[in-house]
């Protein structure tokens, strides 16, 4: 639902931004355009990832497509930071060194202020998905710990679209008032280092999950917890867990049994802990347990 809010609200923006540069001439205006229109292109690109992230395993990938969606962030990043930062950052300097004169601000005025009007309705959309998971935790936490990166990818685009707002629209004002037009595109630089930010943010975080990043800390106490409540294993060691996907987990350990235990009570104890795990995070899909004491007894 917020991706989908995100798309539309840019893709309206957008536009009403790029007519305003044709009004005007902005500089920060037109990066404030660029800004908005791979907002609307980078909703898309988190959709495909999240399809294809849910196919299902097959004989060349045994452990599904989860990191497609990592991938396409890593994506999304780039964008932000290659077309987006870069872009704006040298229309900027351009700007600067040939500063032009703008023309009426009554567009700009309007289109910012539209802008901001659907930036806060998206990023409050975004918000409440985003606290649904949250449980109360600061959000910045819950991004270093968040294994799905469309959770908060549109939240950062919306936080990062209302500072840009912010930033034109001080920036007209300012080279208007002021008559210095360069300080347009000094807006401009400035909303592309906020696109570079974000950018650095996501590769940051796809980057430690696309090379193999353990589950959440709560998943790995959880199967300390069904193991170390279980009769049967005397001890876990080498506990082990690889996020292959937003909603997969891979967990392996292994567990030194009652040496007295049959192959059979081994399998009935091993089964009882899959349940347990998988009973309370369902993300669990694919549990590897080696029975290391039944394996010495032979």
């Amino acid at each position: 639902m917020a991706i989908y809010a995100s798309i539309g609200a840019n893709v309206l923006i957008a536009a009403l931004k790029f007519a305003a540069v044709l009004a005007t001439g902005s500089s920060a205006m037109l990066s404030e355009g660029i800004h908005s229109a791979i907002d609307a292109a980078n909703g898309p690109l988190l959709l495909v990832g999240q399809h294809r992230s849910r196919k299902p395993a097959d004989e060349s990938h045994p452990f599904g497509y989860g990191h497609e969606m990592y991938f396409w962030t890593m994506v999304v990043a780039m964008l932000f930071f290659g077309v987006g930062g870069g872009v704006s950052v040298l229309e900027g300097i351009d700007r600067i060194r040939h500063p032009v004169p703008m023309g009426s601000l009554a567009w700009n005025y309007a289109v910012l202020g539209g802008a901001a009007l659907f930036d806060t309705i998206s990023l409050v959309v975004g918000l409440r998905q985003f606290r649904r998971t949250a449980h109360g935790r600061p959000f910045w936490s819950v991004v270093r710990a968040s294994k799905d990166p469309a959770l908060f990818s549109v939240v950062l685009e919306d936080i990062g679209d209302l500072t840009g707002v912010a930033i034109a629209l001080l920036s007209i004002v300012l080279a208007k008032s002021l008559r210095r037009p360069w300080i347009d595109g000094a807006g401009s630089i400035g909303i592309g280092l906020v696109l570079a930010l974000i950018a650095f943010v996501l590769m940051r975080e796809s980057k430690a999950l696309l090379i193999g990043e353990r589950a959440r800390r709560d998943v790995i106490a959880a199967v300390r917890t069904a193991a170390s409540q279980e009769p049967a294993v005397r001890a876990v060691r080498q506990l082990l867990t690889l996020q292959l996907g937003p909603e997969d987990v891979l967990v392996g350990f292994g567990a030194e049994f009652d040496p007295a235990l049959t192959a059979a009570q081994v399998a009935d104890v091993v089964d009882r802990l899959e349940q347990a795990i998988t009973s309370r995070y369902p993300e669990v899909k694919h549990i590897y347990i080696e029975a290391e004491a039944l394996r010495g007894h032979r």
